[in-house]
C-alpha cells in the first residue's frame, strides 16, 4: 500500500507547503502541516493508523486545527480593515 508509507506524506506536506509560497492565503499551509503530521505519526508509531480512512481522518482534523491555529495568529485583526474612500481612477 502507498498510503502507509510516511515519506509519501511528508513529500505531499512539503509540495504543499511550497504551493504555499507561490500561493498566499494560509490555505495550502494547514493542509501541508497536516499532511506532515500524518507523516510524523507514521514515522513514529504507524499502529495508530491502520487504513487509509484513518489516515485520511487524521489528516484532515490536523489541517483544520492547524488552519484554525494559523488563522488566529496571522489572521486578519479587528481594526486592521482599510475603508477606501476614494479611487485611484478619480480625478
Amino acid at each position: 500500500m502507498m498510503w502507509d508509507q510516511w515519506w509519501i506524506w511528508a513529500g505531499a506536506g512539503i509540495v504543499l507547503l511550497i504551493i504555499e509560497v507561490f500561493a498566499p492565503g494560509f490555505v495550502f499551509l494547514g493542509f501541508g502541516v497536516g499532511a506532515l503530521a500524518v507523516a510524523l505519526i507514521l514515522a513514529v508509531g504507524g499502529g495508530l493508523i491502520t487504513s487509509l480512512s484513518v489516515a485520511l481522518l487524521v489528516f484532515a482534523v490536523c489541517s483544520l486545527v492547524a488552519w484554525l491555529v494559523i488563522r488566529r495568529l496571522a489572521g486578519e485583526r479587528k481594526g486592521q480593515i482599510k475603508i477606501w474612500d476614494t479611487d485611484i481612477n478619480d480625478n
